[in-house]
């Protein structure tokens, strides 16, 4: 028997992304029958069942290798031609020319070309810069460049890995109010999580030791996320059936996009159990159950 959905991990996280029992319990309990399988495993069968995407985070260094197999999987929910797009955080040029609030962002594609674009978007007073690979995940490669020998350790300048790369400005709010995520499942905004991370980092990542903690969606930050998917959705002609629309508060008190999730969001089910309720509602939906 084949089942219903297929959800797709990587070798370091073979029973799924962490909470992912809430999930499966959604899912259970609208009928659907799951299976957690990686993504690169020669023995799945992709033909029979839709396909979701869940904690692929290995892709960053098999970027060429995931999209072909993205493209071979008949039924896969946002789709190979979004994920495409999505995992080269160019995008972002894109959403800042469509009229969104987004973080400064440029593309540079080679070294002698970096200091210019940190000069570009250097703070008058100082602020630091930070510089990561256009196709990165789970913050590898994230380097700060704040004009001081030595730095934050692991982010520093001498960390700098290969290019090409998106600079932009180390938005101070980071490490005050940090990032707020919004979750979009089946066209809804469901849920909000704010990521602080910890010392002087600025990864909000757990094993950077960032901490999560769930909040109750407001109206400034879902108006920004609907209106970006809307706008993602316009540019790539598609629905997008998930998104987690990451935003900062910059120096001037606009919240901003800092990036935009529709290939393999976490949906942080540990703090919110909500959203594997609305993914598999999602999913229930477009298999008809």
């Amino acid at each position: 028997m084949h089942p219903d959905l297929l959800l797709v991990t990587c070798a370091a996280w073979p029973e799924g992304e962490p909470g992912h029992e809430a999930l499966d319990r959604a899912l259970a309990d609208r009928g659907v029958s799951a299976r957690w399988v990686r993504w690169d495993d020669p023995d799945v069968d992709w033909e029979h069942s839709l396909v979701a995407v869940r904690s692929t985070w290995d892709y960053d260094g098999r970027h060429d290798e995931f999209l072909a197999w993205a493209a071979g999987v008949p039924r896969l929910l946002n789709g190979a031609d979004v994920f495409a797009w999505n995992t080269d955080k160019s995008y972002l040029l894109e959403l800042a020319a469509a009229g969104l609030a987004v973080v400064p962002t440029v593309v540079v594609d080679g070294e002698e070309e970096l200091p210019a674009a940190i000069a570009a978007l250097w703070d008058s007073d100082g602020a630091a810069a930070v510089v990561k690979p256009t196709v990165g995940a789970g913050g590898r490669g994230v380097t700060v460049f704040d004009g001081h020998d030595g730095g934050p350790a692991g982010i520093d300048e001498a960390t700098l890995g290969p290019g090409p790369w998106v600079v932009q400005p180390l938005v101070d709010s980071i490490r005050t109010e940090g990032e707020i995520s919004v979750f979009v499942l089946g066209g809804e905004p469901v849920s909000m999580v704010r990521k602080v991370p910890a010392g002087e980092e600025i990864r909000v990542h757990e094993q950077y030791g960032g901490t999560s903690v769930a909040l109750v969606p407001t109206d400034e930050a879902t108006r920004l996320a609907r209106r970006t998917v809307a706008v993602a959705e316009r540019l790539l002609g598609t629905e997008l059936h998930y998104a987690r629309v990451d935003q900062m508060r910059l120096a001037d008190g606009i919240l901003a996009v800092g990036e935009l999730e529709v290939t393999e969001p976490g949906l942080y089910l540990e703090e919110l159990p909500v959203n594997g309720v609305a993914f598999a509602a999602l999913v229930a939906r477009l298999l008809g159950h």
